[in-house]
């Protein structure tokens, strides 16, 4: 093997460049904040209930509930749509 014609010189490599934070890390991030907000608020009016003898109410745990899944529902309906364009137009 020729060792000369196989080396590379420095410049032939690509320079890595920072990758900035775009829409889908904050909102990724935004996601995550309100889930733990929601889960957080719902935990002390929980144990605020449960302390005072209160009765936790079942409305009370559906709509935290389906306030997180709402958080994420813009990942699901991102991931149904790529399914939706794959079926469509193909994989690429």
């Amino acid at each position: 093997m020729n060792d000369e014609n196989e080396q590379l010189s420095f410049e032939e490599f690509p320079e890595k460049t920072a990758k900035k934070a775009g829409a889908k890390e904050y909102s990724l991030l935004g996601q995550i904040f309100a889930a733990v907000w929601i889960c957080g608020w719902t935990a002390w009016k929980f144990a605020k209930a449960i302390t005072s003898g209160a009765a936790v109410e079942v409305g009370d745990i559906i709509y935290s509930g389906i306030a997180i899944a709402a958080c994420f529902s813009p990942v699901y309906v991102s991931i149904l749509f790529d399914k939706i364009k794959a079926i469509r137009f193909g994989d690429k």
